[in-house]
């Protein structure tokens, strides 16, 4: 096991339990917690797998997707986040994240989910995901809708708000709470 993976996360608990937990399996890890050092250290070791957090202090880790690969087109990207959304999903494997995982995760979750490259190849069945017991509960529903929009808005809360036909204030009341379960 030599693959070198570098932990993009601004929480340094997490990060370095992490990088613990990894270097305890035969890995090597670093971590970086800003934009800046996360770059360098990438351009400085080409890592092959790299676990990047949505939420860098307030940025978005996903602009460092196409930067990342750039660097090395074979590094696998896993993306964890706090706020998981469909529409950051689909951003994140657009731009090329192999997944997209919502914490808390543990490590052979994480493992795991490096395993799971999209191939151009696979058959379809082996590519499905697999259908939910459970349907979506109305107030997640409500939560990916506003969501999407946002996205569609750029992040715009004033026009997303009227896109929805809703009050502004209400509109950011609703983006501060933390997303219904599934």
């Amino acid at each position: 096991m030599n693959e070198s993976i570098l932990i993009i996360e601004d929480d340094d608990t997490f990060s370095a339990t992490l990088v613990r937990a990894l270097k305890r399996r035969g890995y090597a890890a670093l971590a970086a917690k800003s934009v800046p050092v996360a770059l360098d250290m990438a351009a400085a070791r080409a890592p092959d797998w790299v676990v990047l957090d949505l939420n860098l202090d307030g940025a978005s880790g996903l602009t460092l997707i196409p930067r990342l690969l750039e660097i090395n087109p074979a590094c696998r990207i896993v993306v964890l986040t706090g706020y998981a959304s469909i529409t950051t999903a689909v951003d994140a494997i657009k731009l090329g994240a192999v997944q997209y995982l919502a914490k808390p995760v543990d490590v052979d979750t994480l493992l795991r989910a490096f395993g799971h490259t999209l191939q151009a190849n696979a058959s379809a069945s082996a590519m499905a995901a697999p259908i939910a017991a459970v349907p979506m509960s109305v107030d997640r529903m409500e939560w990916e809708h506003i969501q999407r929009i946002l996205h569609e808005h750029k992040g715009n809360i004033s026009a997303t708000a009227r896109a929805l036909n809703m009050h502004r204030r209400t509109l950011q009341r609703k983006l501060l709470k933390r997303p219904a379960r599934q």
